[in-house]
């Protein structure tokens, strides 16, 4: 996309001055460059949400592990230090890049709706859909995908042993962390939802107040339950003691999930979906996500319209194919083994050329002018990470509760918070979502579902090899984050850390809104992009994506966390 800010930027390390650093071994023990840029490893990456979990994952590939192995690991750090977004009691996507073969395969572990839920389940009398009952409490948690997901993956591709890949977070859990500013901040901004549950406030508000920055923080019964799965795997959730107290739990409190809906989970190993940009190969999630479709739509139509030279037509064009996939997605996405989903026509160049016919270059084309109602301001109530191995074997993830701290609920006597995924299903067509998004029929709420996302964990290929491994949390903008950091790359030349860096812009259809992060237009641009007819409306941040770049030509791997927040990449 069009370079929108700064000037300043940090200095990319030639390439020649790289391979010196990786031949020498002065990238084999801590190998940042100057902060804030990229990490730069010759063999083993992890970037995710979180430094002691990116190095947990380092950690199990320098004994042996593969990048399926360290994903594993690192998934289970970040519910234990990162616990906004990371998750035992949410769901997720992995995709998985297989060098040897060269194939890639997806991982879908989403949540389902429990076997009491219904279509009308959040609606009144009168058919209006009652506020918070989807989002807070015993009656928003969908069932959790994650322990089944990792699991399944690494009885398929993983080789160290499945306990030794939870030691660090049992070790965190029990022995606990130093709480970090940031930390200490998440808390507290989410205070008013964790203290309405007994157990979450006794937990993360202890005497009423968040952890104070430099304390020990232990969590001493998610040590409890992350033991149980390490020694007896899925079945200690799904069956055994953790499904017991969830139960339990759900009973005391008037929620639906029962011990049977815990036992009929299922992850499923899904086909990714594929496309072409140019001379690249794109592959990602497909449904229930609509991420990697959605994602190659966009990618699609940009191609076939070619690019524009001048600054706001060129943000116009990615605002306007924003629009078009996110109509798309509005009316025809929801989960493949319910719904029909148009999968194959989403994806052609076919569709792209019929959905750009309406392009005005002149003009915003408009949305349908739909109750749009509140939309919540972006947090990253999700967490995304990218792994590559020494062999070359790449993982990308993306998982969450949801909202921030999910339903606000934690199971007692089991320490992890529950996901609030239910409010992604279709509460009731026409009435959008916490992230502003309408929804159709395709995704109404059924017992066994999984409700509709946005994640995209995504991989970039050139020449059937890995170049890119990235996603990002954000709802909505998830999609159009992964999107754009791609276009820099691939289309503005940008190293990785300026990809990932440069403002980013949004539009999902409804509400009709070009978002753009704040600072990113100069007054003529955003001048002209409103004489189109573009409502601007600027927002602090857009995306905290977590990438690798593997170098085409050394097979270094350059690691990068979003300046945004706190991530951390790290290499060996």
């Amino acid at each position: 996309m069009i370079s929108l800010h700064r000037a300043a930027r940090t200095p990319r390390l030639p390439g020649w001055l790289l391979l010196l650093f990786a031949v020498s071994g002065l990238l084999s023990c801590r190998p940042e460059v100057a902060a804030p840029g990229p990490t730069v490893a010759s063999r083993g990456m992890v970037v995710s949400s979180n430094p002691l979990a990116s190095q947990a994952g380092v950690d199990v590939m320098r004994e042996g592990g593969n990048a399926i192995d360290a994903a594993v690991t690192v998934s289970f750090a970040l519910a234990v230090a990162h616990p906004i977004a990371g998750n035992v009691g949410g769901g997720g996507f992995l995709l998985y890049h297989d060098a040897e073969t060269g194939r890639e395969i997806s991982v879908d572990y989403r949540e389902m709706a429990p076997g009491g839920a219904g279509r009308d389940m959040y609606l009144d009398a009168a058919g209006e859909v009652v506020p918070e009952l989807s989002t807070v409490g015993y009656l928003a948690s969908g069932v959790p995908g994650s322990v089944a997901g990792l699991h399944l993956a690494w009885s398929r591709f993983g080789t160290l042993p499945w306990g030794r890949l939870l030691e660090p977070a049992i070790d965190l859990a029990r022995n606990g962390f130093v709480v970090e500013e940031h930390f200490a901040r998440s808390l507290e901004s989410a205070a008013p939802l964790l203290e309405r549950f007994d157990e979450t406030r006794r937990i993360f508000l202890p005497g009423g107040s968040p952890p104070a920055s430099g304390r020990t923080f232990t969590q001493p019964d998610l040590a409890r339950t992350l033991e149980a799965i390490a020694r007896d795997g899925a079945e200690a959730f799904y069956l055994g003691e953790v499904a017991e107290l969830i139960e339990r739990d759900m009973e005391a409190h008037g929620g639906l999930m029962t011990r049977e809906d815990l036992a009929n989970y299922v992850a499923r190993i899904r086909p990714p979906v594929r496309g072409r940009y140019r001379d690249y190969e794109v592959v990602s999630m497909g449904p229930p996500s609509s991420g990697g479709v959605i994602l190659i739509e966009m990618l699609n139509m940009l191609e076939l319209a070619g690019r524009r030279q001048e600054a706001a037509s060129r943000l116009h064009l990615l605002a306007e194919c924003m629009r078009r996939a996110f109509a798309d997605r509005a009316a025809t996405m929801g989960d493949a083994d319910f719904a029909d989903v148009p999968v194959d026509r989403l994806l052609s160049k076919e569709h792209a050329r019929e959905r750009l016919a309406d392009l005005d270059e002149t003009a915003a084309t408009g949305s349908p002018q739909v109750a749009a109602g509140p939309q919540a301001e972006e947090s990253p109530q999700t967490t995304h990470l990218s792994v590559v191995d020494p062999e070359g074997n790449a993982v990308a993830i993306t998982t969450t509760i949801n909202g921030n701290f999910g339903s606000g609920v934690t199971v007692k006597g089991a320490g992890f918070l529950l996901n609030n995924e239910m409010d992604d299903f279709t509460s009731r067509p026409g009435v959008p979502n916490m992230f502003g998004l309408l929804q159709g029929q395709a995704n109404a709420i059924a017992p066994g579902k999984r409700p509709l996302s946005a994640m995209t964990p995504t991989l970039v290929k050139q020449d059937g090899k890995v170049l890119l491994v990235l996603g990002s949390p954000g709802g909505p903008t998830i999609i159009n984050t992964v999107l754009q950091i791609i276009l820099n790359v691939l289309d503005e030349g940008m190293d990785l850390y300026e990809a990932v860096d440069e403002p980013r812009i949004h539009h999902q259809w409804m509400p009709d809104r070009f978002v753009a992060e704040t600072g990113a237009l100069s007054r003529e641009v955003e001048a002209r992009l409103e004489s189109l007819g573009h409502e601007v409306v600027y927002r602090g941040r857009i995306g905290d994506a977590h990438c690798i770049r593997v170098d085409p030509e050394t097979g270094l791997r350059e690691g990068v966390a979003d300046p945004r927040l706190w991530g951390e990449a790290r290499g060996f």
